[in-house]
């Protein structure tokens, strides 16, 4: 049986483009099955919004200017709702708590458990205006969503989880990603960033699918 295709995904919970990136990961899912196998892992985007907004968007209008640039950057996008209040009235002081905790889940229980988590995380601050940037609030969604908060604080606790975040963190800086979402193929044979559209993504893993690394050049 051929191994699937690795894609290490890189992206950051609060960044629009990723969620917007969500319907197309899951046609890729459904059209190469197990042929495909997605390897989250996360980037620091919005770590500290604050700074974000008093730095970068300063001079377009801080968290007002970001929350329209966000509404305009899903408008063509149905599957991706947008809720009014995200950036206006509900700001998330930073994505590392989910990124933290979707860690450790995925210690606590398995990659998938925490690649669902995300996604229900993601659906809580864009379609439900939910601060995911609280740890209290992640542990109440996860807790109705059945994962048990006590087996996450332990990981938090024992310093597991913080490690395997930072791990993730520093491979963004020796891999140099550039952003959220970043799609590393195949051990970086490919590296796709931004709002790469599905047609790409599927030519590219197409490609890599028929040949494979090892196969790729005898030179």
């Amino acid at each position: 049986m051929n191994k699937p295709l690795v894609i290490d995904y890189y992206s950051d919970v609060l960044c629009v483009w990723a969620w917007i990136a969500q319907r197309r990961i899951d046609e890729l899912k459904q059209s190469f099955g197990d042929g495909l196998e997605f390897r989250y892992r996360y980037v620091d985007i919005f770590g500290d919004t604050r700074a974000k907004m008093e730095g970068v968007w300063q001079q377009k209008g801080g968290y007002a200017g970001f929350a329209k640039h966000v509404q305009s950057s899903a408008t063509d996008y149905e599957h991706a709702p947008i809720n009014p209040k995200i950036w206006t009235e509900v700001r998330p002081a930073t994505s590392a708590n989910a990124h933290l905790l979707l860690k450790a889940v995925e210690l606590s229980y398995d990659p998938q458990t925490s690649i669902d988590t995300a996604l229900m995380l993601r659906e809580a601050f864009f379609v439900d205006a939910i601060d995911i940037g609280k740890l209290d609030v992640l542990y109440e969604l996860v807790a109705a969503k059945d994962v048990n908060p006590a087996l996450l604080q332990t990981r938090i606790g024992d310093g597991s989880a913080i490690a395997a975040l930072m791990n993730d963190y520093q491979i963004c800086k020796l891999q140099t990603i550039k952003g959220s979402p970043s799609y590393v193929i195949d051990g970086g044979r490919q590296v796709l960033y931004g709002n790469v559209g599905y047609r790409v993504l599927h030519a590219n893993i197409e490609e890599l699918a028929k040949n494979p690394s090892e196969e790729a050049s005898w030179c």
